[in-house]
């Protein structure tokens, strides 16, 4: 509803992975290289961990953009709550392997002649498994065992396991050693230094229009780093809702005290974002769907209050 008001054609901080909006920091530019290298040499097994927030998925996506390009075949696993037999049902629908079987043998046979006429036309298959650190010790043995699908040089299969911290320590059981072995390289997200957020913000309205006029003042972009502590999702977040917040109250410019009004909308402190990231995914989700409904009754009443105003200003609005 604010994209007239502030010259956008897009919404520039929507939330969800696209990989148009990728912002291309030093660690950004090293996983990906990591993730691509890994695939193109043929490695195998590829590890991309990162906090709640900090564009994992945003990142694969813009992975699966470019394999997509190079007509390379990939199979996304978005769901990681399945069993052995549901897991390999999804990998084999989404690689579109025809398979009228349940017999995990014949699967996995069918599985490796379609890898090796992938190989002998010189093609690659990539398989992508996000939120893997909710996969049960069972799929992940499994997924260790795709990796034995090779020739007597090179594997057939690349896998790209991707999940949060919490992954990490996972591997680390004893239980997953020979998993954790197969590891031939690990990347990471991070979140974003004070510059980066400022150039994030600014490349993001970009995107979506901008002319070039500041529209975050910066103090504001000081004050969304504060209280987002540099994850994208939060920044995301924040800026959304100053957007809205300033084109209720007509307002060209956001400014330090709009980012102030929203966080405090949030219940964010000073660098509180940093306790918005739990070991427990769905701790997340929670507070997302809370806060944000929270938020959108503080702008309704904020709506309600412009419509008691004078005439011209309904018409601006």
């Amino acid at each position: 509803m604010y994209k007239e008001f502030f010259g956008l054609r897009a919404n520039p901080f929507n939330v969800n992975p696209d990989p148009r909006y990728l912002f291309l920091t030093r660690h950004t530019e090293e996983a990906l290289a990591c993730l691509t290298y890994g695939i193109q040499s043929r490695k195998g097994f590829v590890l991309l961990t990162g906090e709640v927030g900090t564009g994992k998925t945003t990142l694969i996506n813009k992975l699966m953009e470019w394999l997509r390009l190079q007509q390379v075949s990939t199979a996304f696993i978005f769901n990681s709550r399945m069993d052995v037999p549901q897991f390999l049902d999804f990998m084999m629908a989404d690689f579109g392997i025809p398979c009228d079987t349940k017999s995990k043998s014949q699967i996995l046979q069918r599985l490796y002649n379609w890898l090796l006429d992938r190989y002998r036309a010189g093609e690659t298959a990539v398989l992508v498994v996000d939120e893997a650190q909710n996969l049960s010790d069972e799929v992940l043995e499994e997924i260790r065992m795709l990796t034995n699908l090779e020739t007597f040089t090179e594997k057939l299969l690349q896998i790209v396991l991707v999940g949060q911290p919490e992954l990490e320590q996972r591997l680390k059981q004893p239980q997953l050693r020979q998993l954790r072995q197969r590891l031939t390289l690990r990347a990471k997200t991070h979140a974003f230094n004070l510059e980066e957020t400022r150039s994030y913000i600014g490349q993001r309205l970009r995107i979506a229009g901008s002319n070039g006029d500041t529209i975050f003042d910066p103090e504001a972009a000081a004050a969304v780093f504060r209280y987002s502590m540099g994850i994208p999702r939060v920044i995301n977040l924040l800026c959304e809702h100053c957007l809205v917040s300033a084109f209720v109250d007509q307002k060209k410019m956001i400014t330090g005290e709009i980012v102030d009004s929203v966080a405090r909308d949030f219940d964010l402190a000073d660098g509180a974002a940093a306790a918005m990231m739990p070991s427990v995914p769905v701790a997340t989700e929670k507070f997302d769907l809370v806060e944000a409904l929270r938020t959108l009754a503080t702008l309704a009443d904020k709506l309600r209050q412009s419509e008691q105003q004078d005439l011209p200003r309904e018409r601006k609005l």
